[in-house]
């Protein structure tokens, strides 16, 4: 089992809690998405033999939360706090994995696709056309006011309900998973989470993967069949965008699939260490 450090760096200003896995050469970063925090990844961390990183991005899990007024939360705000992390820790050629909204990091990936040397993209938000959101972020997230509320009154009992949407028998997600989203939930309100869903209407997630054939490097799509938030289509959608690009869907798996199917840790980290 790998060492998983926990380290802390300022980013313009923002203290930003990530997880590190010592090693030489390009490391693996990691990014997560809602409403989860790089602790979700550590079943991951924990296997791989090189260099590792996963972060928490600002207004999730052990990072700061910065003001609203001088920090933009939205989806290219915060794919420019990925590209500007990485300057920070001084990482140029790495391997890049999402999950969800950790696609952020996808919308900076773009800009520089020769550092990317690997890419794994596990259910996340489609850059791409077609798109429509779920009924929570539609009718609650995207909502003024409604979000609001929602966010001020949310407690563990009532994650653990709408969580039996994310699984593909319509379960509670595992109590430890619960435990791990909630160790990093904000007292009161998430408005990272309300800027960030109200900052991607269809149009503008399609408009931000315009360079996704860009990504040249070996990439691996992996989609849980049973995903109630994001069909299985867009995983297929992906893999054609991206030229080198392998697909995996899984049978008897939801949104966090790795949670349905233990063997999906396994894939991804032969395929990163390839």
């Amino acid at each position: 089992m790998a060492v998983v450090e926990q380290r802390v760096v300022r980013v313009d200003g923002v203290r930003t809690f990530y997880r590190h896995v010592p090693g030489e050469g390009p490391p693996a970063v990691f990014v997560h998405g809602n409403p989860t925090h790089s602790e979700a990844w550590l079943p991951f961390l924990d296997r791989m033999p090189g260099p590792a990183i996963a972060l928490d991005l600002p207004g999730w899990g052990f990072s700061e939360t910065p003001d609203r007024a001088g920090f933009v939360y939205s989806m290219h705000g915060l794919g420019r706090f990925v590209g500007r992390f990485l300057e920070v820790l001084e990482i140029a050629e790495h391997a890049l994995v999402v999950d969800d909204w950790g696609v952020v990091a996808l919308i900076d990936a773009q800009a520089r696709p020769a550092l990317v040397r690997r890419l794994v993209l596990i259910d996340t938000v489609p850059l791409l056309p077609g798109y429509r959101w779920h009924w929570i972020a539609d009718r609650v997230w995207r909502r003024r006011v409604l979000g609001e509320l929602a966010n001020l009154t949310t407690t563990r009992a009532s994650l653990k309900l709408l969580s039996s949407q994310a699984s593909p028998g319509r379960g509670a997600l595992p109590e430890q998973f619960l435990d791990l989203i909630w160790r990093g939930r904000r007292p009161g309100t998430w408005p990272a989470v309300l800027d960030l869903y109200r900052s991607a209407d269809p149009d503008r997630l399609a408009a931000a993967g315009s360079r996704l054939g860009e990504l040249s490097c070996p990439a691996l799509v992996i989609w849980g069949r049973a995903d109630p938030y994001i069909p299985v289509r867009f995983g297929r959608a992906y893999a054609e965008r991206l030229p080198d690009a392998e697909l995996v869907e899984l049978d008897r798996a939801g949104h966090w699939p790795w949670l349905d199917r233990p063997e999906v840790i396994d894939r991804v980290v032969a395929f990163l260490s390839a």
